[in-house]
């Protein structure tokens, strides 16, 4: 499926969503290679190449890869793509990201100044207009093929429409439903009745969907995990709290065959990291992943997806080779509200020694730590002839000695590990260490130990400052490597030039559903406040590396989940979200830089927690009305 997309150029005759999304939509095939509409339903094995195009349709933008043949017109093309437009709308107008970028309309995103012909509000409007119509028409088609396995394909691409009116919900509100292929004018459906349609869809083909299928296709887990997020944003969108049916679906997602990845394949600690490299779709973070959009450098070519995630995040004195890229945008960082929620504890020397046993000796160290003076730091006698301290140092030198006697001391001539009495000083590099002396084999070691937190902040601060005084300059702001072109192995991803990425982005991914699941069951939902913390809990083992990050029931409260939420799943399009169910995306009740505009952030008007039905749209159809307050 990840390779076949890009030998599939499948354009139907669409629904007019909006009066046409663009007129250049509303065509025949415009290369003379491409199947016609007969051609492709002629049997499942051509059909299922038009339901790969329905997956693309959210990866890619065109007919020829990057650039050159759009499937939407008035903004660049790369511009475009769906998970680029879901990062520009629901991460760079909250407290994750700001970029540097002066495109018009592009700066308004992240200073909630926006209006309503906004080109990025309007693409993503586009973009998921364009979803529906290809899914109405491939619905259609489909449905006059006899097998079984046509109404498999059938299934997906409700879910696929399913999905981008679970989309359209939550960014524009109420826009038209069509479900058929049709020239008519549609009228504007509410929010409530959007909603009503997603869930019957959802529930309707959990059962027609299979149990699992190939990676990069949905199953009916999918079915379940998109009922569980949309029954948690329920209270919100239709004034109704679903959160009981949100835990009921979410448990279902939790029993099912999908896993937290635990796979550390790149040795580095911990094994969050593999969820976003080039290699993550068989490296086991794809156990993980319930919908995915698969991309590859060669394959599927696109400026969207994880080419802009990566592109875009590099800049100032960044390396773009050890992110298997061939350089940067210098576009996107985040602010220090994002940094800041991650924990990171001191190390406890003390505590540390004391849990070394033993007792202190006349052995000792002497050097630059205590200025070559004349009392030791004593070390613990561990075992026989053994000692051992942890210690923090600073750059400089030091030597054993025994009993501030330098008549006994020891150092290390050639600096290869072994102790020579009266060698040459020790060298040492800032740091903590477990220091080891051992007299039977005359050796030593200075054990690097590292302050135990949470390794998912993933974020380059070398010349980057954690303040921002000024958004354009990349310098100011943290930037981000969570996504990287390298694999598990440290290869550099299938496009040799560094262009573009083969990263697959997870949509939905088990994890979310966990922390869905806590949420619902804290709003009054139901289920076990044991399972609740126990999944948060694999989430932070995963994260920290051990058992040090994790909680009790005590600590886990709404803010604290919004908080782990954060933690978890920043940069994967799901803030802006969050934040309005949390009623903090437009209130003074959360203040983040830059937020209205305003250096320390302010409040906005609460209409601005959806987004504008683009203005050309509302022009050419009389049966719409302009979402308030533009």
């Amino acid at each position: 499926m990840k390779n076949r997309m890009k030998y599939i150029i499948f354009i139907v005759t669409i629904s007019l969503f909006m009066t046409a999304c663009h007129d250049d939509l509303d065509q025949d095939p415009i290369d003379p290679d491409s199947f016609t509409e007969q051609d492709v339903f002629v049997n499942t094995t051509e059909a299922k190449k038009a339901l790969a195009k329905l997956y693309a349709s959210l990866a890619l933008t065109g007919q020829q890869g990057p650039s050159g043949q759009p499937d939407i017109s008035g903004i660049d093309e790369g511009f475009s793509q769906y998970t680029r437009m879901l990062f520009n709308l629901n991460e760079l107008t909250t407290d994750h990201a700001v970029v540097g970028w002066g495109d018009a309309g592009l700066p308004d995103l992240h200073g909630l100044y926006w209006s309503a012909g906004n080109d990025f509000t309007g693409a993503m409007y586009l973009r998921l207009a364009q979803e529906v119509s290809f899914t109405n028409a491939f619905i259609q088609n489909a449905s006059a093929l006899p097998d079984a396995e046509a109404q498999t394909f059938i299934a997906e691409a409700r879910f696929l429409r399913a999905f981008a009116y679970y989309n359209l919900i939550d960014f524009y509100a109420n826009v038209p439903l069509v479900t058929q292929i049709t020239t008519d004018l549609p009228s504007q459906s509410s929010r409530t009745e959007l909603f009503d349609f997603v869930e019957s869809e959802l529930l309707e083909i959990q059962d027609l969907l299979l149990d699992s299928n190939e990676y990069g296709r949905v199953d009916k887990v999918a079915a379940w995990a998109l009922l569980s997020k949309l029954y948690l944003n329920a209270e919100v969108w239709t004034g109704t709290p679903r959160y009981s049916e949100c835990v009921t679906y979410s448990e279902h997602v939790l029993n099912s065959s999908y896993s937290i990845n635990m796979n550390d394949a790149n040795g580095n600690g911990n094994a969050y990291d593999e969820l976003f490299l080039a290699d993550n779709d068989t490296n086991g973070a794809q156990q993980e992943f319930i919908f995915a959009l698969n991309f590859d450098g060669i394959q599927s070519q696109t400026y969207g997806g994880s080419t802009f995630l990566v592109h875009a995040a590099t800049g100032g004195s960044m390396d773009p080779l050890s992110l298997g890229i061939n350089g940067g945008w210098g576009g996107l960082r985040t602010t220090k509200a994002l940094v800041e929620k991650f924990e990171s504890s001191e190390i406890d020397v003390p505590t540390l020694n004391s849990q070394l046993g033993g007792s202190l000796s006349d052995w000792g160290l002497v050097g630059d730590l205590n200025e070559w003076g004349d009392e030791d730091v004593e070390m613990y006698e561990t075992s026989t002839d053994v000692y051992q301290i942890y210690i923090t140092l600073a750059d400089g030198q030091l030597k054993f000695r025994f009993n501030e006697n330098w008549g006994n001391n020891y150092g290390d001539n050639g600096a290869d590990g072994s102790l020579e009495a009266g060698g040459e000083n020790i060298t040492v590099t800032a740091g903590t260490y477990l220091v080891t002396l051992n007299l039977a084999t005359l050796t030593y070691s200075f054990e690097a130990i590292e302050a135990a937190g949470d390794n998912r902040g993933m974020f380059y601060t070398d010349g980057q400052s954690l303040e921002i005084g000024s958004i354009p300059p990349f310098a100011e702001g943290y930037a981000v490597t969570k996504f990287k072109n390298i694999d598990s192995n440290g290869n550099q991803g299938s496009d040799s030039s560094g262009d573009f990425v083969d990263t697959d982005l997870p949509v939905i991914r088990l994890a979310e559903i966990y922390l869905n699941y806590a949420e619902a069951h804290l709003r009054g939902g139901g289920g076990s406040i044991s399972t609740a913390v126990d999944k948060i809990n694999e989430l932070r083992e995963r994260g920290y590396g051990n058992t040090s990050g994790n909680i009790t029931s005590g600590d886990l409260t709404l803010d604290f989940v919004l908080d782990e939420r954060s933690r978890e799943l920043y940069w994967e399009g799901q803030r802006r979200t969050d934040l309005i169910r949390y009623n903090y995306f437009t209130t003074n009740a959360y203040l983040w830089p830059f937020k209205g505009n305003q250096a320390n952030g302010t409040a906005v008007d609460a209409y601005r927690s959806v987004f504008p039905i683009p203005t050309n749209t509302i022009s050419t159809n009389p049966n719409l009305i302009q979402n308030d307050g533009y």
